[in-house]
């Protein structure tokens, strides 16, 4: 057996490196050709091997690639229209815009039919600008069967349950209630248009008197309000406390129709509406814990509530019993509502004096106080 025969295969590199070593001795002046193959003849073979070593990955690459083409909107035109760009038509055969190429496949595609931008009635756009404030108008408070007093609620409530507590304690000062409450409270739930109801929200609902409830915690401590007035010589009347969801809901999409019927979209009549009519699931009147309070000679919901008795009498001692004038003048910016002397809210005594002592809304209370 010949030693030859023991040597392994040259590779295919060692191959070129003896070829270019056999030509650089018997041509050494022309040594920089030989190594100029070499490095040509090397590289070509490693880029060659590497794509063969990985031919499945670069197959699976070109068809996500031709795929891609395929389906991409800049060839959507070209082939909606069975052409390709290397076909033998002619710009003179077929001239057209761009535009009127796209749209003809778009008819060609579909033949749904673009919505009708009508004319808006203005007058309702008038309407609603001059509208008064949603509270009011879905109060009813000029409605006898929609008012009570005190003497009324007495007159159809126990003696046991009309008993004056004597020994109610009112805070001094704000340092002497607590600094912190809790976002679970009921007391002092946020609702408005950025803090809808929650929907597993529920509460016990109390009648006041005849038809009218409101949340049944809250009516120990208003009618002590109320008797608390009565004995400085003014007297309270009770509208609107508690509005169902159902009756907001017919309100809010009575006028959302009304205003699509104008021509509106159903977007624009929903932002008119909203303007006009509370939103569904925004107002406090819908967990009972709102009241809007007028007296005997004044019973119009407006800023003129303020200076009245009444009004004067609920600003200074409301918050004694738990309740805050909800819409304060100059935080309407915070509340996003304008001003509003006969809306007050029940929060509790505790709640209450700290807005009092700090002259802050719910909102600030909220962004402060609460953890």
């Amino acid at each position: 057996m010949n030693a030859s025969s023991l040597q392994l295969k040259l590779s295919y590199k060692e191959k070129i490196v003896n070829r270019v070593q056999k030509f650089n001795r018997k041509h050494k002046a022309l040594s920089f050709l030989g190594l100029a193959y070499a490095v040509c003849a090397i590289t070509t073979y490693n880029v060659m091997f590497y794509f063969y070593r990985n031919i499945k990955r670069f197959t699976c690459l070109a068809c996500i690639l031709l795929f891609f083409v395929s389906s991409s909107s800049f060839s959507y035109p070209a082939m909606s229209l069975n052409i390709s760009f290397d076909s033998g038509l002619s710009t003179e055969e077929y001239s057209t815009d761009s535009a009127d190429v796209v749209s003809d496949a778009i008819d060609y595609e579909s033949d749904a039919e673009l919505a009708v931008i009508g004319e808006v009635d203005q007058s309702l756009i008038v309407e609603a600008m001059e509208s008064d404030n949603p509270d009011v108008t879905e109060a009813e408070h000029m409605n006898p069967d929609s008012q009570v007093s005190l003497s009324e609620i007495l007159a159809t409530t126990s003696e046991e349950d009309t008993e004056i507590d004597e020994n109610i304690e009112v805070p001094l000062s704000a340092s002497m209630t607590a600094t912190s409450f809790s976002s679970d409270d009921w007391k002092i739930i946020l609702v408005n248009k950025h803090h809808p109801i929650p929907d597993d929200y529920e509460f016990p609902l109390g009648t006041i008197s005849g038809t009218m409830r409101c949340d049944e915690r809250i009516i120990t401590p208003l009618l002590d309000m109320m008797r608390a007035a009565s004995s400085d010589g003014v007297s309270l009347i009770i509208c609107s406390p508690y509005r169902d969801m159902d009756r907001q809901t017919m309100l809010f999409t009575n006028k959302v129709g009304r205003y699509m019927n104008g021509g509106m979209s159903y977007m624009e009549a929903y932002n008119l509406a909203s303007q006009a009519v509370t939103v569904p699931g925004s107002s406090e009147h819908q967990i009972g814990l709102a009241i809007d309070i007028i007296s005997d000679g004044y019973s119009s919901l407006d800023e003129g509530f303020a200076n009245t008795k009444a009004g004067q009498w609920l600003a200074a001692n409301s918050y004694k019993y738990g309740f805050i004038l909800r819409y304060p003048e100059g935080k309407e910016d915070i509340t996003s509502i304008e001003y509003e002397p006969w809306h007050f809210r029940y929060v509790g005594v505790d709640a209450a004096t700290v807005m009092a002592e700090n002259n802050i809304c719910l909102e600030e209370f909220w962004s402060t106080y609460v953890e």
